[in-house]
């Protein structure tokens, strides 16, 4: 099988089914659209909280019980800033570091966010094609419930531990936004487009919100496939199902069903909603019933197979 393959990313979730994607589709043939909304400039240096986790899961070099940040890592510059009274709430790993040095020289260089995107893939040994939704500056913003503050998404999600009720989410300078280099051609042509077992409001709501991304997915929604990141009601990690409940909608595969109905025609759920299926195919969605949780690279290449024959591939 050759058939170009899109994913549209965020973090942990994507990266999981990315994995087995690649164990089932030849990593030329693929393409991840990633969310950059999480975003975030911290000690003068940009960091891409998802691009990374995707580029390290894929590499192999993702921290296993963390699921974000490398392996093996150590901390010795965020002991040493902790002296100073420095920002610490947002740990950076040594090895860690490097990447974001090396980010944020080639940007002050003047190269795009997808060109050193591409160059730290690459550096990792990866051929898959790994695209950041936008080049322009989009940051999610959450205005928290108890106190009308309005936070950085990594505030709300690394300081607060993600624990704290939310009001609203925004992405701020989403509307001049423009969509990265390939983007729109890649969800053109591909053969299939799947939309990954992420957060569907901070990790897959930026990357539609850039002007002209939503309008490509749609158009081809007779190939979109979503794959629920709600099993059971809850969310297997984050804080997905607070948030769907907190900003109005169901923590159910009928909560997600809603949310993408108008841009795919698959939805693939887990097995403990098997009793939802129905009621989900009565929102206009084949749906199909199969493990979705990947404790495995081969419960994720299982997961990706079915995707993939979902979408006629």
């Amino acid at each position: 099988m050759s058939a170009p393959i899109v994913t549209i990313a965020g973090g942990v979730g994507a990266a999981r089914f990315l994995t087995g994607l690649l164990q089932v589709v030849p990593a030329r043939d693929c393409t991840a659209i990633v969310n950059v909304g999480d975003d975030v400039e911290l000690h003068g240096l940009w960091v891409s909280p998802d691009l990374d986790t995707v580029t390290y899961t894929l590499a192999g070099a993702i921290d296993p019980e963390r699921g974000w940040g490398l392996a093996g890592e150590t901390w010795t510059a965020m002991e040493a800033l902790s002296r100073y009274g420095g920002i610490t709430w947002f740990n950076l790993g040594d090895r860690d570091l490097a990447t974001h040095l090396y980010r944020t020289q080639r940007r002050r260089e003047g190269a795009s966010l997808s060109e050193v995107t591409s160059e730290i893939v690459r550096a990792w040994g990866l051929a898959l094609h790994v695209l950041p939704v936008t080049d322009d500056r989009v940051e999610t913003r959450v205005t928290l419930a108890d106190t009308g503050d309005d936070v950085n998404f990594q505030e709300y999600f690394v300081k607060h531990r993600h624990g704290v009720p939310v009001r609203d989410v925004r992405f701020a300078g989403v509307a001049d936004a423009r969509p990265g280099p390939g983007v729109v051609e890649s969800i053109a042509g591909a053969a299939a487009i799947v939309i990954a077992p992420s957060n569907p409001l901070v990790s897959i709501a930026p990357v539609l919100a850039v002007p002209g991304v939503r309008d490509a997915v749609a158009a081809r929604r007779d190939h979109t496939v979503a794959v629920s990141p709600i099993v059971g009601g809850a969310a297997l990690k984050g804080p997905a199902d607070r948030m769907l409940v907190e900003l109005g909608h169901e923590s159910s595969v009928l909560g997600i069903a809603r949310l993408y109905c108008d841009l795919a025609s698959v939805l693939v759920i887990d097995g403990v909603d098997a009793e939802h299926a129905a009621a989900v195919e009565q929102l206009g969605l084949r749906c199909i019933v199969t493990d979705t949780i990947m404790k495995s690279p081969e419960r994720a290449a299982a997961l990706a197979r079915t995707v993939v024959a979902a979408a006629g591939v």
